[in-house]
């Protein structure tokens, strides 16, 4: 067959152009296959076994010490696969008790809650008053203050009118007065005669006071848990309180308490706390686990004394404060009886914290926790290379190492090998 020029023209373009799609649509088809192998392939660490039983037991032993943490500790001690919440509280109490006092300081007199319970009311703690100094028939007079460095005088010179001292008892008037027959001191605006602190009586006035009893009645929620609970227990009922009193032995869940055991269990004696007074915090725990499996959430007590009681460094012990009880004569005159009142303040201390299973922190502390076992491998390999008798060989095994020169030595190979 005869192909003109034209002809033979047109089939060399087809044939070129065929030539092209195929080369195109072979390369594509490479960068494709490529594109699968990268992200189908699948990759898998190769593994080294080691027939020792030195390293063998490194590496058991190891997990052995993570799952004991994991499950011993963290599940067990911390209970990490639960949900906490803290305690919101409420306290009120009420004592009960009567004292008779006949000392040759004192007239005899019957005492009573309202004498010796000092606020009546208080938040989360109360006040036993067990001592006191004081100072009857006050009046607002002129009287010389008590001696000290800085209010003894020679004459008026030595004071100074409308001087006030902070750590004295009134306003100077410019006076120089006798306080006894051996010393003169300035004269004060003040209420008169002036306490004398320092004639505290050695024992205790209300010595009774061991034998009172204080009612706490106590409220808690976990608002978190929708949880509601009182120390006076759902069994509990009026007959039962009025003969109930605290044991830790015989009934620890009465909320019904004698201070001379309060006192007791902290560690002191009542009678010689009730000299000076002191700070006793009665502690009530309501930590608890509220799962269903752990049974039934009650508050546990104990007693500690909070003020500082150091065999040495001992400046002003105890607890005390002043209150006065004012009168009102015929004739209008003011007077007043001033208390100096020393006694034992109870803080009643409410803790606790309670947990409830929960998914959530049960996968985030346990994932945290067996994320050690990670670990466990990078001990093992230290032991390997570090510790065992063939480390060197073992070593040979585990590591490759990779020589630039020898690697561009086969690249060379090859390109001579295609050249040829």
């Amino acid at each position: 067959m005869n192909l003109n020029k034209d002809g033979f023209v047109e089939s060399s373009l087809f044939h070129i152009s065929s030539l092209v799609r195929g080369v195109a649509m072979s390369k594509s088809a490479g960068c494709c296959k490529r594109f699968l192998h990268y992200a189908f392939d699948y990759e898998t660490p190769k593994t080294l076994v080691i027939p020792s039983l030195g390293v063998g037991f490194v590496f058991r032993f190891t997990q052995f010490l993570v799952v004991m943490y994991v499950v011993g500790y963290v599940c067990v001690v911390q209970k990490a696969y639960q949900d906490t919440d803290t305690v919101i509280s409420t306290v009120t109490t009420k004592v009960k008790g009567f004292a008779f006092t006949n000392t040759s300081d004192t007239e005899p007199r019957f005492w009573d809650v309202a004498d010796y319970i000092i606020p009546p009311q208080s938040d989360h703690s109360f006040f036993v008053l067990t001592n006191m100094v004081v100072t009857p028939k006050q009046v607002q007079s002129h009287c010389p203050e008590l001696p000290s460095p800085s209010t003894t005088c020679v004459d008026d010179c030595n004071c100074v009118e409308g001087r006030s001292d902070p750590r004295g008892n009134g306003i100077q008037t410019g006076l120089c007065e006798n306080y006894s027959t051996t010393a003169r001191t300035c004269e004060v605006l003040s209420w008169c005669p002036l306490e004398i602190d320092t004639k505290l009586p050695e024992h205790a006035l209300l010595v009774a006071a061991e034998n009172f009893t204080v009612l706490i009645k106590n409220s808690i929620t976990y608002p978190k848990f929708n949880f509601h609970r009182r120390n006076i227990l759902p069994h509990v009922n009026s007959s039962y309180l009025k003969r109930c009193e605290f044991s830790r032995l015989t009934d620890p869940h009465c909320p019904i308490f004698r201070l001379k055991h309060i006192v007791s269990e902290a560690g002191e004696d009542f009678q010689d706390m009730a000299v000076k007074g002191g700070v006793l915090g009665i502690l009530i725990d309501w930590s608890c686990d509220l799962d269903w499996w752990a049974g039934e959430c009650l508050p546990k007590y104990s007693f500690r004394r909070l003020d500082n009681k150091h065999p040495v460094n001992n400046v002003a012990p105890g607890y005390n404060f002043r209150f006065a009880k004012y009168y009102k004569a015929a004739d209008g005159e003011e007077t007043r009886t001033l208390i100096k009142a020393y006694g034992i303040r109870f803080d009643v201390i409410v803790f606790g914290t309670a947990g409830r299973f929960s998914i959530v922190p049960t996968i985030v502390n346990l994932g945290a926790a067996l994320s050690f076992l990670s670990l466990v491998p990078v001990v093992a390999d230290w032991f390997l290379v570090t510790c065992s008798r063939k480390r060197d060989l073992y070593s040979r095994h585990k590591t490759t190492h990779l020589t630039e020169d020898a690697d561009s030595a086969s690249v060379s190979m090859g390109t001579t090998y295609g050249t040829q």
